[in-house]
């Protein structure tokens, strides 16, 4: 059975997309960049820690552990989920007119191991009115979303280009996860094992 180490409603979505069987295990573990850390390893490093706890939470009923965190970079700050609708007001407006990246790690932990891949995917935002930014975060969309935003929502109309994982944006890179589960034996060509 495959166990996927997350409390978010959008990875299980996208993690059914791919057919497999899986339950949902909620994990929770800290996600705090170290100082000196970098964006791409400290989102592999979340991923890591979640599947990890995942695995050791699981004990012996999971044949595999999946987990991954996605976050907002722009320059060197990484954009987590806002505290409050002024923090998204701040993280949106930061963001208008501005190219950041999107990165998004996988882990899956399996009996043979850890396998990984991280996902950089560049969005570009139009310049936002502060009057759709302002509704925007009135609407309460950006809760719980790195960056204040859900691309698969209603910020997906302040997208001007999009080069990568449409789905890694949304929090779990589907061609990246079916590598690495057809790699573990866990996915076929066709459909599941």
């Amino acid at each position: 059975m495959l166990l996927l180490a997350s409390k978010s409603p959008r990875r299980a979505e996208l993690l059914g997309r791919l057919g497999v069987p899986f339950s949902v295990l909620d994990i929770d573990v800290p996600e705090l960049r170290a100082p000196g850390e970098t964006p791409e390893a400290y989102v592999c490093r979340v991923a890591r820690d979640k599947v990890e706890a995942g695995w050791r939470a699981a004990s012996t009923t999971a044949e595999a552990v999946l987990a991954s965190d996605t976050e907002v970079v722009l320059d060197d700050r990484v954009y987590g989920k806002p505290a409050d609708a002024a923090d998204a007001v701040a993280m949106l407006e930061s963001l208008s007119g501005r190219t950041h990246r999107v990165l998004s790690a996988v882990a899956l932990r399996t009996a043979q191991g850890l396998s990984e891949a991280l996902v950089a995917t560049e969005v570009t935002f139009e310049r936002i009115d502060p009057r759709d930014i302002a509704a925007y975060a009135a609407s309460g969309e950006p809760f719980g979303k790195a960056g204040a935003y859900a691309i698969q929502g209603g910020a997906e109309r302040f997208v001007r280009h999009l080069s990568g994982s449409h789905s890694g944006v949304m929090g779990l890179p589907l061609h990246a996860t079916s590598a690495l589960l057809r790699a573990a034996g866990l996915l076929h060509a066709g459909g599941v094992r």
